[in-house]
């Protein structure tokens, strides 16, 4: 998908997010149908990539900060390097079952396992690091 396909795409996101797609050639934000879009590493395997759901609706401020927090985080490097980690955002506002399962909760950030089955990890605070953001992030998927 190229830059203009992903810019037209992203309509209704905060900028940094189509211009870190370009930024760095590592990374990009796939669009899929569904209301979901995804952040992944063009060097991983998908198969054996480690898979996060985030649910998130448009305008909302706390799924845009942690949006713009787990960008920052796959982009750093080290021992609890997120580079191989496939992020998922799925808006719920395209679907009953997630609108009426998070509209309270969001930002909702859930572990994909390769059945399709769901792990909701803890809620991550508006105010921690991007450092401890990957960190933790590392460590539940380590889990």
């Amino acid at each position: 998908m190229g830059v203009a396909a992903t810019m037209a795409g992203m309509v209704g996101r905060p900028p940094s997010i189509a211009l870190l797609g370009r930024q760095r050639q590592r990374h990009r934000w796939v669009l899929s149908p569904l209301g979901c879009a995804s952040f992944s590493s063009s060097s991983s395997s998908h198969s054996k990539a480690r898979k996060l759901v985030l649910y998130s609706k448009p305008g909302c401020c706390l799924c845009d900060g942690l949006k713009e927090k787990l960008q920052a985080a796959f982009l750093l490097s080290g021992p609890d390097s997120l580079h191989d980690v496939d992020l998922q955002v799925r808006d719920i506002t395209t679907n009953p079952h997630w609108e009426k399962s998070y509209q309270y909760e969001i930002p909702v950030l859930a572990r994909l396992f390769s059945d399709g089955t769901e792990e909701k990890l803890p809620r991550l605070s508006p105010r921690l690091g991007v450092e401890l953001i990957q960190k933790k992030l590392a460590s539940a998927l380590r889990e």
